[in-house]
């Protein structure tokens, strides 16, 4: 099978695997204190005891990845369900977060309070999904029941960064179990939290409490990038990401300007995974390209849209998570779904630039792409979902070469924020989409070739860069922080950032596009 099904281990997710366990909550049913958990552990790590006030968020099973033959007529009743599904877990995130006196009494609150209730609201939710299938002839997976079970998840960034500053701590109190009105006030950090008994600490353990609107980034998701040795610029994760171009084969490029979203088009939707569903994404996107984005535009609306790209034969709709000042400010979301309603905050900040470019296959020519093609790289939720679908490039002008994955990096004076993305360039050769939006494209292998027969497309590079002041730590922690947007339980991890692609070229400049990248020229 080709790289969207096939298990990858990166070394971010080695170092996990060392560190990692599963841990039993009392009240039965086991939760998992890092997802990233090798099964190959002894069950004497995987035994030990994750307290209440320890749980920093909820993963559950990624119930789409696993549609990858859903019928056509069943894929909107679908997407709907899907959409249901993701907010039973942010509501149920929402639930956890703000019941942190509660769960610090009662070991089993999060099991009998959160986790079971959720359980059966996703079993209804799953159950509908495989009806939905079943009417129009389809089948649908085995096991599916089984992805209803949701676990609690710990902070593994949260965890390190209050483990280097227990000793040192905000006061001598939250080191020795935190119980004094002063020190609650400041107990975000996991060493701050040990005896966890404070009311701030109970808000704040395990990054709880971090953050403007309490779900993170913290401490631990920063690194500066003097710290950061030159890795070769950006390889994405774990083999996803990878440039297509290279020394040899289509050696051309393509490139589009069409602006950084200068009009503040901008909207919480995502037309390809959730269509019809208003706040679908549950998170602000910004938009270039394409003008009529949003959860119900069809093609036809996007076809004859306006957009913002200077060359009026690409219509195509480029969008990616917002980025956001977490200063104490608010934005103009502070109280809408996809903002502070949903615990994305602060300023939004708009990229200084973004630049959109097509290249070609360093194994050989690349074929056009079919109109409304529909590609989506990383994964919103990969903090819970695990890393087989991330695909994230962090660094700092002036330092590219030096990439993190999972680290948001703080950029010294004059230096600017830059995130990348190379998409996949792999394409079946038949479909515009898929049942769970991944598998019609792939990503190159690491010699550039496709895998599955698949054909080689012109792979998209989007590069943004961000004028964003440099975050401050101190004492375990951040204070100024930057940001993507993310589904709240996803807890504005890096590891989360994303970045979707509709193709709407019309033929002429499609086939300008090949034509140049096939004969090595350099065109815009």
């Amino acid at each position: 099978m080709g790289r969207n099904t096939r298990k990858r281990r990166s070394p971010l997710a080695v170092r996990a695997i060392a560190a990692s366990a599963a841990l039993a909550v009392a009240g039965g049913g086991l939760v998992w204190a890092n997802f990233y958990a090798s099964a190959g552990e002894s069950k004497s790590k995987q035994n030990s005891t994750l307290a209440s006030a320890q749980v920093a968020t909820i993963a559950c099973p990624d119930v789409g990845q696993k549609l990858t033959n859903v019928p056509r007529n069943a894929r909107a009743g679908v997407a709907k369900e899907l959409a249901l599904l993701d907010r039973q877990i942010t509501e149920a995130y929402k639930r956890l977060a703000d019941t942190r006196q509660a769960q610090a009494g009662d070991a089993g609150f999060v099991n009998n309070a959160i986790l079971g209730p959720l359980k059966s609201k996703r079993t209804a939710t799953i159950d509908r999904i495989g009806i939905n299938i079943k009417r129009v002839g389809g089948k649908a997976p085995q096991g599916l029941a089984q992805l209803a079970t949701c676990q609690g998840k710990a902070d593994q960034a949260q965890t390190n960064a209050g483990q280097g500053q227990g000793q040192g701590g905000n006061g001598q109190g939250q080191n020795q179990g935190g119980n004094g009105q002063g020190q609650n006030q400041g107990g975000n950090g996991q060493g701050q939290n040990q005896g966890g008994n404070g009311q701030g600490q109970n808000q704040g353990g395990n990054g709880q409490g971090q953050g403007q609107g309490g779900n993170g980034p913290v401490a631990g998701d920063f690194i500066n990038i003097n710290q950061v040795q030159p890795n070769g610029g950006p390889k994405g994760v774990n083999g996803n990401g990878l440039a297509a171009n290279g020394n040899g084969g289509s050696q051309g490029s393509f490139t589009t300007n069409c602006g950084t979203n200068q009009n503040e088009l901008r909207n919480s939707d995502n037309v390809i995974v959730a269509p019809g569903v208003s706040n679908g994404a549950q998170h602000q996107h910004d938009y270039v390209g394409n003008q009529s984005n949003n959860a119900f535009a069809s093609d036809q609306d996007l076809a004859n849209a306006d957009t913002t790209c200077q060359n009026q034969g690409d219509k195509s709709s480029y969008f990616w998570p917002v980025i956001r000042i977490q200063d104490g400010s608010n934005d103009v979301d502070a109280n809408a779904p996809g903002g502070g309603q949903d615990k994305n905050v602060g300023k939004i900040v708009e990229p200084a630039q973004a630049q959109l470019k097509f290249v070609g296959n360093k194994r050989g020519q690349v074929v056009a792409m079919p109109q409304a093609l529909r590609i989506i790289t990383g994964d919103a939720k990969a903090f819970v979902n695990g890393l087989g679908n991330a695909n994230t490039n962090w660094s700092c002008t002036g330092f590219e070469d030096r990439v993190v994955t999972d680290k948001y990096p703080i950029c010294p004076q004059g230096s600017n924020v830059v995130r990348t993305s190379f998409f996949q360039s792999c394409w079946d050769g038949q479909n515009i989409d898929s049942a769970n939006h991944r598998t019609h494209v792939d990503f190159v292998e690491a010699d550039g070739s496709c895998s599955n027969g698949f054909q080689a497309i012109p792979q998209l590079q989007v590069r943004l860069v961000y004028n964003v002041p440099a975050p401050k730590i101190q004492n375990g922690q951040v204070t100024g922080a930057y940001a993507v947007d993310s589904f709240p339980e996803n807890l504005h991890k890096p590891i989360t950032d994303h970045n979707d692609f509709i193709n709407f070229f019309n033929e002429e400049t499609m086939n300008q596009m090949v034509q140049c990248i096939n004969n090595g020229q350099q065109c815009t």
